[in-house]
């Protein structure tokens, strides 16, 4: 039973990769397939072949590369399945829908009640989903991804503490969204979710990065080594709460002086340039510990300022970054916008049937 299952682990994982070759390449032979993955012509086949029958891809023609048969060549049909994506924040519930290659095709925002219950955001869901799911066709839609204020336990699908969240105390959201909505639900941080939308777009050479989120609070998604870091409890990324003032505001989290206190009270202020120079803070101490070569910067509240937030962060990357000229950092701003962590939390869930973009092992012959 274990080399059984093991074997339908590894046609599995080969059809996955296919279908990321097919997701980034756009049309694609046997031949790619091999170079790319390493498998066996016979393998090729045989994965072709049950893409084919699930209707994941089609035929798109033929190339001729010389003298002998030509080509098939094949390309993936990105309407043959889709995913939902929620992105729950301390306001709204955002919701959208997506193709298989991740493409955001329509976008549903409603407003949370104040303080607002699982139940209230239950409700909301279901309206949601039902609204989004309606016109795909009967056996398309994946499941629904859920990206969720922290702390949360990703494993076991449990909000354990949401901060600011007085009605999520150890809240079992991914079993109970699975039971109310009648599909598969897969929870996680908003932050990991909008750093796998990131990498999605930006391909193999997004490495090691770090979104930075600023919606109601902020938080980091980190991408290390080519796959999302969740660390040992799955809560890693509670960047607004690394202390940058000894004497500080006392923060939601108990501590003084964390960087998100210090940050929100200058934008209670008015002063968002004070706010952006305190986050630009953060961004170089995250560095200096972990060394990545993309931020990005993302969130409802920072983007309405991004030029002010973007430039705070490259100044003080080159000023403060010691040898800058060797430890070089790409900062942008996200390229999905305010959708990122609901994509995100969307293309989780195609990752999790048609992925992945990285596997714990090596791909075998099938």
């Amino acid at each position: 039973m274990e080399k059984a299952a093991d074997l339908d682990y590894l046609r599995d994982y080969n059809d996955a990769l296919v279908v990321a070759i097919a997701r980034r390449s756009g049309v694609f032979d046997r031949a790619t397939i091999a170079a790319g993955t390493g498998l066996t012509p016979q393998a090729v086949s045989k994965v072709v072949a049950r893409l084919l029958a699930a209707g994941l891809v089609e035929p798109d023609g033929v190339r001729r590369t010389g003298v002998g048969k030509p080509t098939t060549v094949y390309r993936l049909i990105p309407t043959s399945r889709y995913a939902i994506g929620a992105h729950v924040a301390r306001r709204t519930l955002r919701l959208v829908l997506t193709d298989l290659v991740g493409e955001v095709l329509r976008t549903i925002v409603t407003p949370l009640p104040e303080d607002f219950t699982p139940q209230h955001l239950l409700d909301a869901l279901a309206e949601g989903v039902t609204t989004l799911a309606d016109g795909c066709r009967a056996g398309r839609l994946v499941g629904v991804g859920i990206g969720m204020v922290g702390p949360l336990d990703h494993a076991e699908g449990v909000v354990r503490d949401a901060h600011r969240l007085r009605h999520w105390h150890d809240v079992p959201l991914r079993d109970l969204a699975t039971e109310r909505l009648g599909m598969p639900v897969l929870l996680d941080k908003d932050v990991t979710a909008g750093v796998t939308a990131e990498a999605w777009r930006r391909g193999t050479t997004f490495r090691d990065a770090v979104l930075i989120m600023v919606e109601s609070g902020i938080g980091s998604g980190l991408w290390l080594g080519g796959s999302a870091y969740r660390g040992a409890h799955t809560n890693a990324g509670e960047f607004g709460h690394m202390v940058v003032q000894l004497d500080g505001p006392r923060c939601v989290c108990g501590r003084r002086g964390c960087l998100e206190i210090v940050h929100d009270q200058a934008r209670a202020r008015g002063d968002v340039d004070a706010a952006a120079r305190v986050l630009a803070v953060g961004v170089v101490n995250l560095l200096q510990a972990i060394d990545v070569d993309h931020v990005v910067l993302a969130g409802a509240d920072l983007l309405p300022h991004a030029d002010a937030y973007l430039g705070a962060a490259l100044a003080a990357v080159r000023a403060e970054v010691p040898r800058v000229d060797w430890l070089t950092t790409e900062v942008t701003t996200s390229s999905l916008g305010t959708d990122v962590i609901a994509a995100g939390a969307a293309m989780e869930v195609l990752n999790e049937e048609y992925g992945p973009l990285t596997s714990p092992r090596t791909a075998a012959h099938a």
